[in-house]
């Protein structure tokens, strides 16, 4: 769920239920609040309670599964935010390691000890993006799932062949969740899913992709090649310049246009403009023909 913005900064409350209720209609798996492009590091207490109070309402009245982004770099502040949204018995919180200092060892366990006792008896997914400060390996996941089966996912960045046979043997039933855009190899290499930016895009389109990777994987493979060339040639060298994922993944949505979340980000973090977002999306359509003409026939999983 990305945050709409007005010109002023403050939250667009009525873009953000239309945003919700597009998402929904998409048929998503599910939806999760305060991530990259929910802004959660630029959010007072008071607006992530009215943020995930929509979320909750809109998502209890479709029967569709949410989390909440509780993620804060004051490990004090992160159980604050659990313990005020935990009323909304939301399917998990998402949360982060403390971010000022590397957490190491016993330091990781007691955190997320805590953490999740004050979830229960929603489960916790663990965020560990490649920009972390603390980069855990598939031995210290399968240490951490061992112990707390609170534990329910991470979202993580991947890895190549030899990661993800490491993860099979040590994470057990952890659930892995990996970037949209590897999601049709990492559905083949053990990856349960994805915290999809690829649904910042069109998230009807990455919804019959994800089902297309599940019942015919090869066309899934031909269709991540397309979108990864897309991201590469057209996204990759607005990062290059310095702006920040969630710029990318605003961008994406407004290339997308299903929904009236602008490219727009608080201060002090630069936005792409909205005159890029209108130049790329004929050529989204066109360097993407297989992404976006699964939206028009989704594909039943086997």
């Amino acid at each position: 769920m990305l945050l709409p913005l007005r010109a002023d900064e403050t939250i667009d409350f009525g873009a953000l239920e239309a945003e919700i209720e597009a998402l929904l209609a998409a048929q998503v798996a599910g939806i999760y609040s305060n991530g990259s492009a929910g802004e959660f590091y630029a959010q007072s207490h008071e607006e992530y309670l009215q943020v995930n109070a929509l979320l909750s309402a809109k998502c209890r009245a479709a029967d569709v599964p949410f989390q909440v982004g509780a993620c804060h770099a004051s490990p004090q502040e992160t159980l604050r935010r659990i313990r005020d949204a935990r009323p909304l018995e939301p399917a998990a919180f998402q949360v982060i390691l403390p971010d000022w200092f590397v957490t190491r060892g016993e330091e990781v366990f007691a955190f997320l000890e805590r953490v999740i006792r004050e979830a229960a008896p929603s489960g916790i997914v663990l965020y560990n993006p490649p920009h972390a400060k603390r980069q855990l390996s598939p031995e210290e996941f399968g240490a951490l799932a061992d112990r707390f089966p609170g534990l329910l996912g991470i979202k993580v960045g991947g890895g190549d062949d030899a990661w993800y046979a490491e993860m099979r043997e040590k994470c057990g039933d952890l659930s892995i969740f990996i970037p949209g855009h590897f999601l049709a190899t990492g559905l083949q290499s053990g990856a349960h899913g994805a915290y999809s930016n690829v649904a910042c895009l069109e998230p009807a389109c990455a919804v019959a992709w994800n089902a297309l990777a599940l019942s015919r994987p090869q066309e899934a493979l031909e269709t991540q090649q397309e979108i990864i060339a897309f991201l590469e040639a057209h996204i990759a060298p607005y990062l290059k310049q310095g702006y920040i994922n969630a710029a990318a993944d605003k961008l994406l949505a407004a290339i997308g246009g299903w929904s009236p979340v602008s490219t727009r980000l608080r201060w002090p973090y630069r936005w792409v403009a909205e005159e890029d977002a209108k130049a790329l999306r004929d050529i989204a359509r066109k360097k993407l023909p297989r992404f976006f003409s699964l939206g028009l026939a989704p594909v039943a999983a086997g």
